[in-house]
């Protein structure tokens, strides 16, 4: 990527906050698992943020109460039946003010004749339905995307081993989220969107390997 490219970073399940108003909806325990945030994907995102300097969106919220990485529509928009008046609530607090402004600054930008590289970030559990998961980063995009493509096999060869990196893994790098959408509504030309997924393990246990994670992530990062 050429440095006249106008990245911007998103973090859209950093946090696992309840606002007062709809505490009592979840409770703690499943607040503390990965149906309610991201862990890790906050850090790594703020890291990325401090070292570029990049436009930074993010969101503390849990997902559980509003799942800003679904477009409108989707039925996983709201985990809970809630009463069609505090799903309006939600939507015009916290879920439309999200995407419009990651979607005015990335507008602007490319009327501007810029490039726009949308980097966001997110955190798997190590362990689902049973399957150990061994990838430690996943690489998302759209094959069919020939510049997102090119990104990402640059950024795969500059992260050193011992870390295992996938593309398009633990999901498939075309699914229904911010980065889709975006480039639903942005060409090819003007817009590259790049999901990153980092291994849960790392930021439960803490400790040198996952600050020497984030370092790797960032230093090797093409731009």
């Amino acid at each position: 990527m050429s440095r006249a490219d106008y990245l911007i970073i998103s973090c859209e399940h950093g946090g696992n906050r309840i606002p007062p108003r709809f505490q009592g909806l979840f409770s703690e325990k499943f607040l503390s698992t990965h149906r309610g945030y991201d862990p890790g994907a906050l850090d790594v995102a703020r890291d990325f943020a401090a070292a570029t300097g990049a436009p930074f969106f993010y969101s503390t919220v849990s997902r559980l109460l509003v799942e800003l990485n679904r477009p409108l529509g989707h039925p996983q928009l709201f985990y809970s039946t809630l009463p069609e008046e505090t799903r309006a609530v939600l939507l015009r607090r916290y879920y439309l003010p999200y995407w419009q402004g990651i979607e005015k600054a990335i507008a602007k930008a490319v009327r501007g004749g810029r490039r726009v590289l949308h980097l966001s970030v997110h955190s798997f559990t190590p362990r689902f339905r049973g399957v150990t998961r061994s990838t430690d980063v996943g690489l998302l995009f759209d094959p069919r995307r020939r510049l997102e493509a090119r990104l990402c096999a640059s950024w795969k060869k500059r992260i050193q081993a011992p870390l295992v990196v996938r593309y398009n893994d633990p999901y498939d790098g075309v699914h229904p989220s911010v980065v889709q959408s975006m480039r639903e509504r942005f060409p090819q030309a003007g817009y590259v969107g790049i999901q990153i997924e980092v291994n849960q393990k790392y930021a439960r246990r803490g400790g040198n390997r996952w600050r020497a994670l984030r370092k790797a992530l960032v230093e090797s990062f093409p731009q």
